[in-house]
């Protein structure tokens, strides 16, 4: 019998927990074909999650948690997640049930045909403003415009993996991630499942417009380096424009004798400049950040508890 690992990070989400558990124990009972294990990442909530999981775990010994030392992230989360999972697959969703369980039975059918990622592409957006999606599928055309790999887009983290596509995840162990855009770099043959997304069904979104930047800097600079050749994009037409108002002031001065007042042309390239070079120095800042905290080579994250049982992370 094969065996399935639902990995689901959590993070302060105590009163959506037994509106989730309820679904998911429907959905286990009903799929009898396959052993499923619940894996939940206790991303150092602050509120009585871990001792909801810990107390759905002593009723239904299918539900394992990972309880971190403190907040991560949820990319690390999910990562953890990976590294724990003992399921033949396994299978990313959100705690909010925004992700609905009752559609895992057709991302396993697509697994049994071949194929090795089965993603959810979200149709609809319920709950979301109209600042938020717009942002989003911005994002997704300028990451895809600087990379070859194709990008999956309107799709989250709610997917089915494979044992191998997972094996290929474990190895990329850089601190600055991007689950999304690793999904596409690993490749292996992938499915699109098309659903509606539905609003969250208890308590508030982690995520504000600072995490979300924050989350599409991460990936676009851990997936490319395409900004670094910015400033040879830049060159040509910076280079271009100043000759071309050059010739522009020789030109006034000979034809209309016109005389040009030096210091305000001096004042506006400068300011052009000194503008062109912040932009430059702070895309180098970006990756230098990034080298600068994978040369320390720390652990990504440090476990507490795994059911019931006190890591030493030695």
């Amino acid at each position: 019998m094969k065996k399935i690992t639902i990995i689901i990070p959590a993070y302060n989400e105590e009163e959506s927990l037994p509106l989730l558990y309820e679904r998911l124990e429907k959905l286990m009972n009903e799929i009898k074909n396959y052993e499923i294990e619940v894996l939940f990442i206790n991303d150092g909530s602050k509120d009585k999650t871990i001792q909801i999981i810990k107390e759905l775990r002593q009723k239904d010994k299918r539900i394992s948690y990972v309880d971190f030392s403190r907040n991560f992230g949820k990319e690390i989360a999910m990562l953890a997640g990976l590294d724990y999972a003992t399921g033949d697959a396994v299978i990313f969703m959100d705690a909010d049930l925004q992700d609905p369980p009752e559609l895992i039975p057709e991302l396993i059918k697509y697994w049994e045909q071949g194929y090795d990622d089965v993603y959810a592409r979200r149709s609809s957006r319920k709950g979301e403003t109209w600042l938020k999606k717009f942002t989003s599928k911005m994002y997704y055309r300028v990451l895809q415009s600087l990379t070859r790999v194709e990008i999956q887009k309107d799709t989250g983290d709610f997917r089915l993996l494979d044992r191998r596509c997972v094996n290929a995840l474990k190895k990329l162990r850089e601190s600055q991630r991007c689950s999304k855009s690793m999904f596409s770099w690993i490749g292996y043959k992938k499915k699109e499942v098309m659903y509606e997304r539905d609003p969250r069904i208890a308590g508030k979104t982690k995520w504000n417009y600072r995490k979300l930047i924050d989350l599409a800097i991460d990936g676009i600079t851990s997936f490319t380096t395409s900004p670094l050749r910015i400033s040879t994009y830049l060159s040509i037409p910076t280079f271009l424009a100043l000759f071309v108002y050059f010739i522009y002031v020789i030109v006034k001065c000979c034809v209309l004798n016109v005389a040009i007042q030096a210091y305000q042309a001096i004042i506006l390239l400068i300011l052009f400049f000194a503008g062109v070079q912040i932009l430059l120095f702070g895309i180098v800042g970006e990756y230098l950040g990034r080298i600068f905290n994978e040369t320390k080579n720390r652990p990504l994250y440090f476990v507490n508890e795994y059911n019931d049982v006190k890591e030493m992370n030695e």
